[in-house]
């Protein structure tokens, strides 16, 4: 179930409803599509086992976790080998102040959104993370002013 033409419109009423609220009970979620609770359950359960639904995920105030910075990084590696691009993505992948990285084209190889306290947290960041990282090299930092709109929501209709 990888492509969309494999959903019906009673799957996309579904992935529109838990994208923008994902605490919905089944019976609450039966009751905006239109289907009985088992049945509901049932295609939610077939659309995480299938990862249409890859996770379900709480978006977080940041402030109020006390990391008020957040920054989007541009890296480019030293040398595009598969070995290096593999190795990259494993140690962005435990690094918990990274919030979210993209392996993208054009100038830059990644893109990367991180959290930090203040920046100091960040500095260590960049001396650890990326400095003493002999694959990159280099990175350009852009500091986020204001978040004006944090959301994983995909249009799920054709």
């Amino acid at each position: 179930m990888n492509n969309m033409s494999n959903l019906d419109t009673l799957d996309r009423k579904i992935l529109h409803e838990v994208q923008l609220n994902n605490q919905l009970t089944s019976a609450q979620l039966s009751e905006k599509i239109g289907l009985s609770p088992t049945s509901t359950q049932r295609r939610l359960n077939r659309l995480r086992a299938k990862k249409v639904i890859e996770s379900d995920v709480a978006i977080v105030s940041s402030a109020v976790l006390g990391r008020s910075l957040t920054m989007m990084i541009a890296v480019t590696l030293e040398r595009e080998r598969s070995d290096i691009i593999d190795h990259f993505k494993k140690s962005v992948r435990r690094e918990p102040v990274v919030m979210s990285a993209y392996y993208v084209t054009g100038d830059n190889d990644f893109i990367l959104i991180v959290s930090a306290r203040d920046m100091v947290e960040y500095e260590e960041f960049t001396r650890n993370f990326l400095y003493d990282n002999p694959d990159i090299k280099g990175f350009k930092t852009t500091v986020v002013m204001d978040r004006i709109k944090a959301s994983f929501y995909i249009p799920p209709w054709e």
